[in-house]
């Protein structure tokens, strides 16, 4: 089985998820390769071979240094036909959910997304996929190859194994109407510390902190542990935090070691994008809240109150 891992990267580093996507790649046969594509990215591709690539493919073109999809997928498309590539295997992002689509569309292939996991079983691949909200896992395959798979945010984590890549370079050959869109403007939010897909800790606030003002809770305490903060659909929705934090089925899946819900019920759209945390604490003054069915620590108690003392006690423990 050859398989072929989409890197992205922003500016010079790899992206946590499709790292994560490489090093289960490897776990499951041999000949694992990874592509890279961008502008004066043959440096960022070397760090692959730590996380199971034994070859990594440049596509190194002025063309690709805008993040649009169609040049990577005709970057991608070709690799695969030339190499002879069966699977084809992304971590889900904006850019990689259209590159994956292009792909599958263009070499007529079969796609399967939302995956959590994957196996070979009686030598063929099979996606574990959650269905019904997430309340059952389901096994999924494809018909034919070349096979593509896209991986829900988190499900695997980086794993170093050591080791280096061959770094090949790959000639760049766009279709026409690939050069059609352009990007006219890139904008960055600015931000302190980790995103919420890539942090250990995430503090969430949810409608159980009463106002926007009171955010500053979940701050304190996120920025006292070197996390980031979270926040639910029914906060974005009321405009008391960005959508770029939102937590959930119509927000980010994270999957970080601690997961910190304050005053949040736990609505089935919610625990969708928090559930494969490590551990999860709620704090809510309802007992009966959903939330505490699937917390591994529950605090009945005023977030108001139980936020900042936990705050003070994180300070004093890491002498801050």
């Amino acid at each position: 089985m050859a398989t072929l891992v989409f890197l992205e990267h922003h500016g010079d580093e790899l992206l946590k998820g499709p790292l994560g996507v490489l090093s289960k790649a490897a776990t499951l046969g041999d000949d694992v390769s990874a592509v890279v594509a961008g502008s004066g990215v043959k440096g960022t591709a070397e760090g692959a071979g730590s996380f199971g690539a034994a070859r990594v493919y440049v596509a190194d073109d002025a063309a690709l240094e805008a993040p649009l999809p169609q040049p990577r997928v005709d970057v991608i498309a070709r690799l695969v036909r030339d190499k002879g590539i069966d699977t084809v295997l992304f971590a889900n992002s904006v850019l990689a959910a259209d590159v994956a689509a292009g792909v599958a569309a263009r070499l007529d292939a079969g796609l399967n997304w939302d995956l959590i996991d994957i196996a070979s079983e009686d030598g063929r691949l099979v996606g574990k996929r959650p269905a019904l909200q997430d309340s059952v896992q389901v096994d999924v395959g494809w018909k034919g190859e070349p096979r593509v798979a896209l991986f829900r945010s988190g499900a695997f984590d980086p794993a170093e194994t050591g080791g280096a890549a061959e770094v090949e370079e790959i000639p760049v050959e766009l279709e026409d109407f690939s050069g059609a869109a352009r990007m006219v403007e890139q904008a960055h939010e600015e931000s302190e510390g980790p995103s919420i897909e890539d942090a250990e800790v995430v503090v969430a606030g949810g409608r159980g902190l009463g106002g926007p003002e009171n955010f500053t809770l979940v701050e304190e305490l996120a920025k006292a542990l070197g996390g980031a903060v979270g926040a639910t659909r029914a906060v974005v929705d009321a405009g008391w935090y960005p959508y770029s934090t939102q937590v959930g089925q119509t927000g980010k899946t994270v999957a970080p070691k601690l997961y910190i819900a304050c005053g949040i019920s736990g609505a089935i759209q919610h625990k969708v994008g928090m559930q494969s945390s490590g551990t999860i604490v709620a704090i809510n003054k309802d007992p009966n809240a959903p939330i505490f069915e699937f917390s591994d620590l529950g605090v009945v108690g005023d977030v108001h109150q139980v936020v900042p003392k936990l705050t003070e006690l994180v300070k004093q423990r890491r002498g801050g």
